[in-house]
């Protein structure tokens, strides 16, 4: 069946940085939008970033959530259906878990509902 399974959270200390991935299997990758989003503590799960699909109309179009806009970079590698995003510049308030997730129609959309496959999630925590 259809698994995101994200890896490469962990505890750095404010300013630092960590790369996160996210492998997909059982998708057409190139044909899925993929987003990040992320739950910190006591708070709802939020939307993060999303890549649109690779091809067709709005390809590789990308959305950041304004809070890491200019620190947090998505990238994905087709060949090996890998989403990975990429956090600089990390601050406490980035402490949270992280959730990948895919979306079949291949726009991508800031809203969770949107999305027909889900994550484990990986921990991330940022010390002050």
């Amino acid at each position: 069946q259809v698994q995101l399974v994200e890896s490469g959270g962990g505890l750095v200390q404010a300013g630092g940085s960590l790369r996160l991935s996210c492998e997909v299997s059982k998708l057409t990758f190139s044909l899925v939008a993929m987003g990040w989003f992320r739950r910190a503590p006591g708070k709802q799960r939020e939307f993060v970033v999303v890549e649109k699909r690779s091809g067709g109309r709005g390809a590789g179009m990308l959305d950041y959530a304004d809070s890491v806009k200019g620190r947090f970079t998505v990238s994905r590698d087709n060949a090996n259906n890998t989403l990975y995003l990429q956090m600089n510049s990390l601050k406490p308030e980035d402490t949270a878990v992280y959730y990948c997730a895919a979306d079949l129609d291949g726009y991508g959309t800031r809203f969770q509902s949107d999305y027909d496959y889900w994550g484990q999630g990986t921990q991330v925590t940022i010390s002050s």
